[in-house]
This record gives structure tokens, sequence and C-alpha cells, in this order.
């Protein structure tokens, strides 16, 4: 049976994608702690991530990398968290997102109600983050 991770990747849910290459993709999560928050996962379904080949959890964390760059292009954080944890959907996924304090990496403070044109900024300034740094090729035009 397919994640509902796998349902975004496969369009049967929609999804705000910022990144999408053969083995990774990155889109907006609709619980941000900060805008911008993002989660990074590989295409192929890992239930963890110790399970993940190093390869991959490499290919993974490089574009969790290259996110959080953008992030710090696109809200000027003071620093970008990262997090993997998967307890809610058993698909290997990093959370990548601008933070200005240690408060921010509460979990349990995720907005649970997202204003979905404030996604979609957060969405479109990611994009344009990555295509500025020359990575156009593996971001979406759209969602």
């Amino acid at each position: 049976m397919s994640t509902l991770f796998t349902k975004i990747i496969d369009g049967d849910i929609p999804g705000r994608f910022i990144w999408k290459d053969d083995d990774v993709v990155a889109f907006l999560t609709i619980a941000p702690l900060t805008d911008g928050h993002t989660l990074v996962l590989p295409r192929q379904e890992v239930a963890h991530w110790v399970d993940a080949e190093p390869e991959l959890l490499g290919k993974v964390m490089a574009v969790a990398q290259t996110i959080a760059k953008a992030q710090t292009t696109a809200f000027a954080p003071k620093r970008v968290g990262v997090l993997v944890e998967g307890y809610e959907v058993p698909h290997l996924h990093v959370h990548v997102w601008p933070t200005q304090s240690a408060k921010d990496f509460d979990v349990h403070a995720v907005d649970h109600n997202p204003d979905p044109a404030r996604l979609d900024a957060n969405a479109a300034a990611l994009r344009a983050a990555l295509r500025s740094a020359g990575l156009g090729e593996q971001v979406p035009t759209d969602g």
C-alpha cells in the first residue's frame, strides 16, 4: 500500500513541490513550524531512515542542504533546522525549516491550519531562490 507521501509524489494528492529529480522530491508541509517548512524525501518508499541505502540517504541530505540554502535566501533565518523522525508517515522524510530561535524547534507547535495563500507564496519564494542559485532544472514551474 502506498504511503501518503507516495500519493503526493504520484500526483494523487496535491502538493506544493519546490524540488523534483529522479530520486528525491521536496514539498512544503501542510503543518509548518515556520514559513518555508519543507519535507525532503526519496521517491522510493523507505519506512525508516536507517534502512535507506547510504547513496540514497546522501542524496536526500544533499537536497535538504540545498533547500536550506534556498530558505536562507528566501527567509533570512538565523539558522535552518533539520529533523528526521517519520512517526506520522512511514516514508523517510527530512524536515527542513527556517528558524529565528530555539523555540522554533517545538515540533508540537506546528500550524495545523496554515493560510493556503501564504503556503503558495512560500513555495514561490523558495522556487525563486533555487532558480537564482542556478538549480532551475530541478525546480517545478508549479506545485
